[in-house]
């Protein structure tokens, strides 16, 4: 069963900031969905075929073919900061959660 310590640190790896109401709530719903998955894992599926997509389509666009990009120079022009011919960025996770 899910708790709320657990949906919490879900929030916090997600940057998300929820009020204790909105995480009592979500802990309430997430413990229903598992509850609900737990269900359907009981189910006797034996002989059934597995489906992937429930409509039969199958790949109907373009074939991917890989066409030349633009020149790398050009890219770091404009980029605000590179190092290493790549594009550095802000880090979007502390070096703990690394």
């Amino acid at each position: 069963m899910i708790d709320k310590k657990q949906v919490q640190h879900v929030a916090e790896l997600s940057k998300l900031a929820f009020s204790d109401e909105q995480l009592e709530q979500f802990t309430e719903q997430l413990a229903d969905i598992m509850k609900m998955t737990d269900e359907l894992n009981e189910v006797d599926t034996t002989g059934v075929p597995v489906t992937t997509h429930v409509n039969g389509l199958k790949n109907i666009v373009r074939e991917d073919v890989a066409q030349p990009g633009t020149d790398r120079e050009i890219l770091m022009k404009n980029a605000p900061d590179s190092a290493d011919g790549l594009l550095k960025v802000p880090a979007i996770m502390d070096k703990e959660e690394a």
